[in-house]
This record gives structure tokens, C-alpha cells and sequence, in this order.
């Protein structure tokens, strides 16, 4: 018997991160998978039974975790992202919501036959979006800012209020005090918005002063927080039940803003957590289902699923961003993004059982109908929201550009010739003579520090994917790959390396604390900038049938760098680790020494 837990606590384990790093892989949501993974591991193959792995610790398990992901969801949360935005945010998780439960409400009960009761309750249900899907989804698509902070801030905001909202129904229904519904979710809301706040916010003060004092020792304060968190929430859910999702969110939002606290650390670490706990919880909840949860659905599912994603979503969006400055097109494409995710699944797990156990009807088809809704919408936004998005004119342009930290002759020289390829760039430096040149030169700049806390928002990084760190300062560099690698990925920062001794600065600065190092081996500030004086030039070369890279680099006897490669729409960087032989059709831009020739 132990064995068999074992073994099956490994399989959840297994599928969990194979199915994310499927999605990755092929570009699929990862909810897909992981929800069908759970449905062969469960209802078919039997190899995962959740409620005999875990009894009476799947539903704590499952609200801990919940918890978890909706405190690093508010730690993401920063009122800098949302100037303007407010209101369309509010809008959406106050009226938005409500127009979605009186739809779902009624569609339920229209097309699904469920009765009175369990359809306002599945309405409820259904008014959750989530990060665990939205925020995967906006990564993949890359919509504008301003669509992807609203996205951001109601998949998150919105979990902790709909699941409150889908308590209060419940108790209502179990109660059977239809008559004073109102007054009772006014009350509940209160009490929770009062409990669940003064909970968070005392919860946020004690961490934020014992991190400020130094009281928590560094390799301490991970598992401090944790723990913390886990507190909060069963706090405040003692004195106000279901208030402790909103408590860990509030907790988290409080953090973000504090500018003067140090919480990357943290914040990495509850990233990765959440990427385990997200597949392990959905796992878990789709290993459950029942055979008879697919069986039982019809094409009045379909209809049901088909009023919720065409109408449903449409309607709430027009209502709340009535008289907003957003444009249509925005409009449109918020209107075609309302994914559910796990706390839907949840909640909706919970439900259904409690439901059966206090002798209603209707459980299984909660169930059944809310898997429905995630899985029919996981399928039809994750494969049509980057169409929509393009078709709109909304999505970012594919993020090739460059952000140069120096605005430096090289750099500058550099981003000319990037910028003539068709690529953005943008250069950051604290030298103002230096932004005014690169100004002068036509070139987008900005004079900041590029690892001060607000740089994200100052600048305009749409259609950016990587850095190029090119200073001589070589700590400074590789603070700014630390800094941007969040932001590019590690495989999209660049650096000059500080000297021409390759191996001993592989060993001073591991990969893991610096950029890729740029360009050929020996090729640091001090060179280059030599070369520049010298009359070396950096210039696009075209390489053709006639015209090869071998005669190319022949003709340049003298002096030949080759530091990017262009071709068509993409370019790749030379690096110390990856070089590039280029084919007829593509360009080379490379430093070299100017001469008489035929190639140019």
C-alpha cells in the first residue's frame, strides 16, 4: 500500500511537468494537456485515484494551493501597470461579473435543465477567470501593455472574488433563503473585503518589517514567507470562511508596491512553486472526474458552452468598458479572452460533492459542465487568440529588437545598422552626451539607469526580445542580464566580456551570473572601441551565390568581426558559445576595416 502511494505520488509528478513541458514545447496550453494527462491517469487507466490517495487532505490541499498561486499572482500586481486602466479593471471584476452570472445562470438552467438552484450556483462558478491560464496565454500572444495589464489584473483579482461570490450563493442555497440573498451577499462581501484585509495587510506589514530589520536570515526568508502565507489564509478563512484567498492576494499586491523591498528572491521561488503546484492541482482534480462526467454531456453542453464564450464574455466586456478610452479593436479581443482555470476547477469539485452529501441533485453535473467550460475554452482561446490577436492589429510585433545598455560609438554604430535591417532598438545610458548622439543619429534613446526599479515602465520595450550589455563596466553588465533575463529569457541577454581572457572570466562570473558573451573570443570594450579609432566601420554585407561568406570574409582580410546575422525577419547574435556560417540571401553585419572591393 505504501509502495502503490508512492508510485502514484511520483505518476501526478511525472505528468504534471511533462505535460507543461509539452505545452512549451509545441506551443499548446498546457492545460490541455494537463487536463487530459489527469483524465487518463484517472477515469481511464485508474493508475491515479486521488480521494483514496489523499482522503480528507485533497480539499485543504487543494484551497492551500489555490492560495499559494493567487499570492503570487498579487505579487505581480503593480498600480504602475495600470494608469488609466483602473476603472476598465474594477468594471470588469464588479459588473463584468455580475453580467456573467445572470447569463451563466440562465443558460445553465435553459439549455442544461439543472434546476433553479444549482443553475445560479454553476453561473457563480463560472464567473472565475484565473492566472494559472490567462498569464500563460498573454505570454504566448504578447497583446499591447495596456490589454495585457487588464487581462493580468482581472485574472487575478477576479479569483478571489468569484470564489467568494460562488460561498455565498452556495450557503444561500443550502440555507434555502433564496428571499434574503441580497442582504446575505452584501453582508458576506463586507465581512470578507473587512477580515480578509485587516488579516492581509497585517500579514504584509509583519513580513515587510522583518525583511526591512534584517530578523529573517537570507536562506530563511523563502520558506518564512511560505509559511506566512499558509497562516494568513487559514486566519482569515477561521473568523470569515472563503476570505482567505482575497487576504494571500491583498498580501501579495501590498509586497509588489513596496518599492523599497527586496522580494525577487522570493518572488522567483513562488514562481517556480506554482508551476508544480499548477499541474499537480490540476492533476489531481481531472484524475477525479468520472466516466460518467463525459458521458453525461450533450449538445445542450455544447449550446451552454457556445452562450458563455459568444455572449456571455462579449456582453460583460461591452457593459464594462462602456464610455472607457479603449478602442473597439482592444474591446473585441478582451471580449474574446475569459479562459477558466483552477480555481473554477476547485471550487466546482468542492461543490458538487457538498451538494450530493446535503441531498440536492445536481452535482455531477456541475462537475461535468465546469470541465467543460476549461477544457472547451482552454482549446478555443489557446488556439485562436493569437489569430484574433493578429487579425485586431492588437498583438505586439515579434519581439527581435534590441535594448543596448551603452549608448557608446559601438553601440551606437550597431544599432544603426540593426535598425536599417528593420529591427527596433533602443539604447539606455547615463551618459547624456551619449543618448544625444545616439538621438542625434536617429536613434531611439533614453537617458536612465537601466537597473533602477521603474526602467520596465519607462521605456517602450514593444517588439524588444534581448539586450546587448555593452559597457566597460563589466559588473554593471551583468547585473543588467540578471536584471532582463526575467524579461528576454537567459538565452536573449548579452554581454562584452571585461578582458580578452576568456577562461578566467568564465571562472570570476559563471554563466549563471552574467549574459552570453558577445562576439568572438578577445573581442571585450577595450578592443573594440581601439578598432572603431582606428577606422575600423560596422556595415551590413550581403551574402549571394557569387558574393560567398569564405570570399566575403577573404576581401576583409584585415580586419573581419562578424557580429549578427540577418535573415529576413529573424537575426541571430555571434557569441563565444554558438557561431553562424551564413548562406546565400542573408546579411552579415560585421566590424571591418573599409576597403576597395567588389563585395560591399
Amino acid at each position: 500500500m505504501h509502495e502503490d502511494a508512492m508510485i502514484s505520488i511520483a505518476i501526478i509528478f511525472l505528468l504534471a511537468i511533462s505535460a507543461q513541458w509539452l505545452g512549451w514545447k509545441f506551443r499548446i496550453p498546457s492545460i490541455i494537456l494537463l487536463l487530459i494527462f489527469g483524465f487518463i491517469a484517472g477515469p481511464l487507466t485508474h493508475l491515479v485515484q486521488p480521494d483514496e490517495l489523499l482522503g480528507d487532505l485533497l480539499p485543504p490541499l487543494v484551497s492551500l494551493s489555490v492560495g499559494l498561486i493567487l499570492f503570487e499572482g498579487g505579487l505581480s500586481l503593480r498600480f504602475a501597470e495600470i494608469p488609466g486602466l483602473r476603472r476598465a479593471v474594477f468594471s470588469l471584476i464588479s459588473i463584468g461579473m455580475l453580467t456573467t452570472w445572470i447569463i451563466g445562470a440562465w443558460a445553465a438552467y435553459q439549455f442544461l435543465g439543472l434546476e433553479f438552484q444549482q443553475a445560479i450556483l454553476l453561473g457563480a462558478i463560472l464567473t472565475v477567470s484565473g492566472p494559472t491560464v490567462i498569464i500563460p496565454l498573454l505570454r504566448d500572444i504578447r497583446p499591447k501593455a495596456n490589454l495585457y495589464s487588464i487581462l493580468k489584473w482581472e485574472g487575478i483579482l477576479i479569483d478571489p472574488i468569484g470564489a467568494l461570490f460562488s460561498v455565498l450563493v452556495f450557503e444561500i442555497i443550502i440555507q434555502g433563503e433564496l428571499l434574503s440573498a441580497p442582504t446575505h451577499i452584501a453582508l458576506g462581501v463586507l465581512k470578507t473585503v473587512l477580515i480578509g484585509g485587516i488579516v492581509g495587510l497585517l500579514g504584509a506589514t509583519l513580513l515587510i518589517y522583518l525583511i526591512q530589520r534584517y530578523l529573517i536570515p537570507d536562506y530563511l526568508q523563502n520558506p518564512f514567507s511560505l509559511s506566512l502565507v499558509f497562516i494568513v489564509f487559514v486566519l482569515s478563512d477561521y473568523f470569515q470562511p472563503e476570505s482567505g484567498l482575497f487576504a494571500v492576494t491583498l498580501m501579495g499586491i501590498v509586497l509588489a508596491n513596496r518599492s523599497s523591498l527586496a522580494i525577487r528572491h522570493i518572488v522567483e521561488f513562488k514562481e517556480n512553486l506554482q508551476v508544480l503546484l499548477i499541474g499537480v492541482l490540476f492533476i489531481l482534480l481531472s484524475a477525479r472526474l468520472k466516466m460518467q462526467n463525459i458521458t453525461d454531456l450533450s449538445w445542450s453542453s455544447v449550446a451552454f458552452f457556445l452562450v458563455m464564450v459568444l455572449f456571455a464574455r462579449p456582453l460583460s466586456v461591452l457593459i464594462s468598458t462602456a464610455g472607457s478610452d479603449i478602442k473597439w479593436k482592444e474591446r473585441a479581443f478582451l471580449a474574446w479572452m475569459a479562459p477558466r482555470g483552477i480555481v473554477a476547477a476547485a471550487v466546482a469539485s468542492l461543490f458538487g460533492l457538498q451538494l450530493e452529501a446535503n441531498g440536492f441533485t445536481g452535482g455531477e453535473e456541475l462537475v461535468s459542465n465546469t470541465f467543460l467550460i476549461i477544457v472547451g475554452a482552454g482549446f478555443l482561446y489557446g488556439f485562436s487568440a493569437g489569430p484574433m490577436a493578429r487579425f485586431l492589429g492588437v498583438q505586439q510585433k515579434d519581439a527581435q529588437g534590441v535594448l543596448f545598455l551603452g549608448a557608446h560609438l559601438v553601440s551606437r554604430e550597431l544599432a544603426k545598422q540593426i535598425q536599417s535591417g528593420g529591427f527596433k532598438v533602443l539604447l539606455v545610458d547615463t551618459n547624456w552626451g551619449n543618448v544625444s548622439a545616439a538621438k542625434l543619429d536617429g536613434l531611439p534613446a533614453h537617458y536612465g539607469n537601466i537597473l533602477s526599479e521603474h526602467i520596465v515602465e519607462d521605456v517602450d520595450l514593444d517588439g524588444i526580445g534581448r539586450l546587448f550589455a555593452l559597457t566597460p563596466n563589466d559588473e554593471a553588465n551583468s547585473l543588467a542580464a540578471l536584471r532582463f533575463a526575467e524579461h528576454f529569457g537567459r538565452a536573449e541577454v548579452y554581454q562584452l566580456p571585461h578582458d580578452n581572457s576568456h577562461a578566467r572570466e568564465v571562472k570570476v562570473h559563471p554563466q549563471h551570473l552574467r549574459g552570453r558573451f558577445l562576439f568572438g573570443e578577445g573581442e571585450h570594450y577595450q578592443v573594440l572601441q581601439q578598432q572603431m579609432r582606428d577606422g575600423a566601420i560596422i556595415k551590413t554585407i550581403s551574402i549571394s551565390e557569387e558574393f560567398s561568406f569564405e570570399q566575403v570574409k577573404e576581401n576583409y582580410s584585415e580586419l573581419f568581426i562578424p557580429l549578427v546575422l540577418i535573415d529576413d525577419d529573424r537575426f541571430t547574435v555571434m557569441t563565444q558559445d554558438l557561431g553562424f556560417t551564413p548562406k546565400a540571401g542573408q546579411r552579415v553585419i560585421a566590424l571591418v576595416k573599409p576597403t576597395q572591393n567588389k563585395f560591399a
